[in-house]
């Protein structure tokens, strides 16, 4: 039987404690993000806004030019998106081809998947911009959504392969004798019962690709194509003590990937639910 101690007590302050120190660096983006440039100037961070003031998100959203935080949003929703249908279309089925298949090569092909996860991405980057500049890819959208889906394959691949390999092989199985071909069986049966992992390859592949500075500014670099991140830094690189517009910025970044980590949070945890009793 549960009794509430002096030690339960405080512990619950305790948690507390630590929950308004954690909450303390939103307060300051968003009490300044909503502050006049003069308050900016002249008020402490502590200091809330006098009124709700929206004139730093308009300044910021009405900006154009190559550094334009609309725009900037707009690419990375098609690269991010891009990459994620791509990764999960690819992945399933390597992965789906790899579980199911009892040859040699589909276990030293899963073994060079893992290594792949090894190996730090940017040992691969001066001969893949070579590649793509030769084939025409720097500097576009469908170029980025190919170097991500080659970039995050392994892991997709990986992903899923834990989670096939938990599946039975009777659903599959009853949908051919139902008279579906293999294709039809993975696409209309076996797919959608791997939507916790599809939820978890969206949001981890998502987060990368959203969050991605690096890449984005090698192969996107001197385009019209540059997406949030790189905006984000040349855009915040000219506004000096603009503090209301820089905080401006991150809150409007942060919207879309919490968004849509919100819409897809319960096949995640189901995801990592189901990975962790497998």
């Amino acid at each position: 039987m549960f009794r509430y101690t002096k030690l339960t007590a405080v512990r619950e302050v305790a948690i507390w404690i630590v929950t308004l120190l954690g909450l303390l660096p939103f307060y300051f983006l968003f009490a300044t993000a909503f502050k006049t440039d003069e308050e900016t100037l002249t008020t402490s961070a502590m200091t809330p806004p006098s009124s709700l003031n929206f004139t730093a998100f308009v300044d910021v959203l009405t900006t154009g030019g190559r550094n334009s935080i609309p725009m900037g949003i707009f690419n990375s929703v098609i690269i991010t998106a891009g990459a994620i249908a791509g990764l999960i279309l690819f992945g399933s089925v390597a992965a789906y081809v790899i579980t199911r298949r009892t040859r040699t090569w589909t276990n030293i092909t899963f073994y060079l998947v893992l290594i792949a996860i090894i190996l730090p991405a940017q040992l691969g980057t001066v001969p893949l911009y070579i590649g793509a500049r030769s084939v025409g890819l720097t500097g576009s959208a469908i170029g980025m959504i190919l170097l991500w889906i080659g970039i995050l394959l392994p892991l997709s691949v990986f992903l899923y392969a834990s989670f096939f390999r938990g599946l039975t092989t009777e659903y599959e199985e009853a949908a051919v004798i139902d008279g579906a071909t293999p294709t039809q069986a993975f696409f209309r049966v076996v797919l959608p019962l791997m939507a916790p992992a599809t939820g978890t390859v969206a949001i981890l592949a998502g987060l990368i690709v959203w969050n991605d500075f690096f890449n984005s500014l090698i192969f996107l670099g001197g385009s019209t194509t540059q997406t949030l991140p790189v905006a984000m830094y040349t855009f915040v690189g000219g506004l000096v003590s603009a503090w209301n517009k820089i905080f401006a910025v991150v809150i409007i970044s942060m919207i879309p990937i919490l968004l849509f980590y919100m819409f897809a949070q319960k096949k995640f945890i189901q995801g990592f639910g189901g990975g962790l009793k497998g």
